[in-house]
């Protein structure tokens, strides 16, 4: 992201709209003290929640200029979810998504993230908030059968799976499972879904998982990553509707759901719902959150 599209976000971000100054201010001192501290430095987040932030980590570097970097589907997990639940992560990276589930919420969590360097940074995210035990971390990939696949590991966020002809330095070989080997005796709440356009093999790989009643959001990111491998969206979204699952977004500050036809194209990410009438229960019932002088 350049340093204009960087100050767009942070200004724009619905946290910070009426407060851009502060959130300008907190985005040149990280840009200082990151130079001129050495290693990671810890993140004093949300209900005693923690995080190590490194210099040019994208996703935690923006939850420290803007409290949540993908706002709408952040909030939605922390309105969403209750402390008996079971969080899955599909491509955790450094781990925002499981901290908040599970570090904030209280819910258990299994989480995936294939790229060794960056699954020892959620280990560590995961150990100064004592959640080793509480979360089930894996250093596997997913897809619609086990075996191996080769990823790139230099792309920080947008690590991903080799698509056929693609060759980078640095290639790894990843061992994957699918989704409903690892959950087969569980019993999912909601899971995320980040896997940079090979989220059809993954959901291949998800049938019995898909069908279990417990599971009621999907929130998957739908970004055109996909034609990397040949594969089509509207085939996902049409997959996920065979399991009763449509497409909604979430307005965090008003608590509202709207329905979608399609995709969010607001978003790199998409909220796929079913149970409507107590997922709705759920967000209005859920106590509010104090982030950067806001409640929502």
């Amino acid at each position: 992201m350049s340093l204009l599209s960087t100050l767009r976000f942070i200004t724009s971000h619905p946290l910070n709209k009426d407060r851009k100054a502060q959130a300008l201010l907190r985005f040149l001192h990280w840009q200082v003290a990151s130079r001129l501290m050495p290693g990671p430095v810890v993140f004093e987040w949300i209900r005693g929640t923690r995080f190590l932030v490194r210099r040019g980590e994208t996703g935690m570097t923006q939850n420290l200029y803007c409290g949540l970097h993908e706002f709408d589907d952040m909030a939605y997990v922390l309105h969403v979810l209750r402390s008996d639940d079971l969080f899955v992560d599909a491509g955790a990276n450094a781990g925002s998504y499981t901290l908040l589930a599970c570090g904030v919420q209280g819910a258990r969590g299994y989480c995936f993230e294939p790229i060794p360097s960056t699954y020892r940074r959620l280990l560590d995210n995961l150990a100064i908030n004592s959640l080793l035990d509480h979360v089930t971390a894996l250093n596997i990939g997913l897809s619609n059968q086990d075996g191996h696949l080769s990823f790139t590991s230099r792309e920080d966020t947008v690590n991903h799976v080799l698509g056929d002809g693609e060759s980078v330095e640095g290639a790894l070989t990843v061992p994957v499972r699918t989704l409903d080997s690892v959950l087969s005796t569980e019993s999912p709440t909601m899971i995320k879904i980040d896997v940079e356009g090979y989220e059809d093999p993954l959901l291949r790989g998800a049938e019995a998982t898909l069908n279990k009643p417990s599971l009621h959001s999907i929130l998957i990111e739908l970004n055109g990553s996909g034609v990397r491998y040949g594969f089509d969206e509207n085939q996902i979204i049409g997959k996920l509707g065979d399991h009763g699952f449509l497409p909604y977004s979430y307005s965090p500050l008003i608590r509202e759901l709207r329905p979608l036809h399609g995709k969010n194209i607001t978003s790199g990410n998409t909220l796929f719902l079913r149970n409507e009438d107590a997922i709705r229960e759920r967000i209005r019932s859920a106590p509010p959150i104090q982030l950067l002088s806001r409640e929502f």
